[in-house]
């Protein structure tokens, strides 16, 4: 008689070919020519989509599944559809496939072509599409491949914009795919403020605009008369990462608080390690030329000069501006001298062992209220040679962060 188990490892095996990592089963474009629907090389991939597929990242019910979602590169008029080429059968197989459909559809807004007929006709109309919005900044980046010189443009825009808000929407769902913790912001609270970044391109001889990325800032309310703009998302899209729009995008961003009286610095909501280190390029090369930080001043450690004048001229919190202050301070420092380069170690080692310090506070609070053998316990948690060691790889790694800053601010 049949073996039930052998059988049943058939089953499986069978159903396991039915499994599709939807971060490669998603296909995304932004498309700016009919052509580059055909073209592979406009094709990019998530690099998250557990939001919407859950934490195992696999579609279950289909065989070469593609997941096709399209962008006309300006507006982000959308294209969706989905392919595979078998799909699992609740009369033959018993089970059921996913409804990947339904999953896309809660994240895309409504409105979306399903052929690429009616796609190729929006796209004619591409040429109406213009950035929404104040121009705050224009610059060039030189591009090897094209062999010349393209424009990018940063604007500011509200929801006051005509179009705009139907726009952000389909601009938004790029987050539930390239940041892992993302979600999307109420847009009808009116502190928000959204910066854009556009690339200027020729189609027929008319110029086209490109949506290129994007920063949201909540701007928080402190009494009695001030506000806190806090950067909460920033996403460049994929084709254009590596460029150097995050921090052309920042930097505006400083640039047009800074000329607010009412604004007292700027801050971000959980920052990704990306994140940081474009701020530490950012920041030194606002900072690099104010006189507080002239080299003699900076051998003569983190003063409340540097922290005042960071903030008002240039809207950087305190905390930031110590950071800015090692990393500018290193740079004049020769780690080749001893007496230099042990005088750089304590300073910044003083720093980072301030957490350790509170921590050893608050165990001689609990000295003083706690029984001897919960003492013990409590205190081989924190072993001081293990303290030391984790003090010298801190400061290991950020000199060779901030060192890499200095060499991405020599090349500037």
């Amino acid at each position: 008689k049949p073996n039930f188990f052998s059988g049943l490892t058939a089953m499986e095996k069978k159903l396991a070919e039915y499994k599709c990592n939807t971060n490669e089963a998603i296909q995304l474009k932004l498309v700016r020519f009919p052509e580059d629907l055909e073209d592979d090389n406009t094709t990019f991939n998530p690099e998250y989509s557990h939001q919407v597929f859950g934490d195992d990242e696999v579609a279950f019910g289909y065989k070469g599944l593609k997941i096709l979602l399209y962008y006309i590169a300006g507006n982000l008029s959308t294209f969706f559809c989905i392919e595979y080429t078998s799909k699992v059968n609740e009369k033959f197989d018993c089970v059921e496939a996913d409804d990947v459909e339904s999953k896309i559809r809660e994240i895309i807004p409504p409105g979306f072509c399903t052929n690429t007929d009616d796609f190729v006709s929006l796209l004619e109309k591409e040429v109406n599409f213009k950035p929404f919005g104040m121009l705050l900044h224009t610059y060039s980046i030189h591009n090897e491949e094209a062999g010349e010189d393209i424009t990018y443009q940063i604007y500011k825009a509200d929801m006051t914009c005509p179009g705009f808000r139907e726009y952000h929407e389909r601009l938004q769902t790029f987050l539930m795919w390239f940041i892992e913790t993302a979600s999307f912001i109420d847009v009808d609270d009116e502190r928000w403020n959204y910066f854009l970044v556009f690339e200027k391109y020729n189609k027929d001889g008319a110029t086209l605009f490109a949506t290129v990325g994007y920063m949201t800032v909540y701007n928080y309310y402190v009494y009695p008369d001030k506000t806190r703009p806090r950067v909460s998302q920033m996403l460049v899209l994929p084709p254009f990462q590596g460029e150097g729009h995050g921090a052309q995008l920042l930097e505006t961003v400083h640039r047009y608080y800074m000329s607010s009286p009412t604004v007292l610095d700027i801050t971000a909501e959980d920052p990704s390690e990306n994140y940081v280190k474009l701020r530490d390029f950012v920041l030194v090369k606002l900072c690099q030329d104010l006189p507080c930080f002239s080299p003699a001043k900076l051998m003569q450690g983190f003063s409340q000069e540097m922290a005042a004048e960071a903030q008002q001229k240039l809207k950087i919190n305190k905390q930031h501006t110590r950071r800015v202050y090692e990393i500018l301070r290193l740079r004049a420092t020769n780690m080749g001298d001893a007496e230099q380069s042990r005088s750089y170690r304590l300073d910044v080692k003083r720093r980072l062992i301030g957490p350790y310090k509170k921590k050893q506070r608050e165990l001689a609070k609990m000295r003083r209220c706690l029984r001897p053998e919960e003492m013990t316990n409590q205190l081989n948690q924190i072993d001081i040679n293990l303290q030391r060691e984790q003090l010298e790889d801190s400061f290991q790694q950020l000199v060779s962060d901030y060192r890499r800053v200095l060499e991405r601010l020599a090349q500037a």
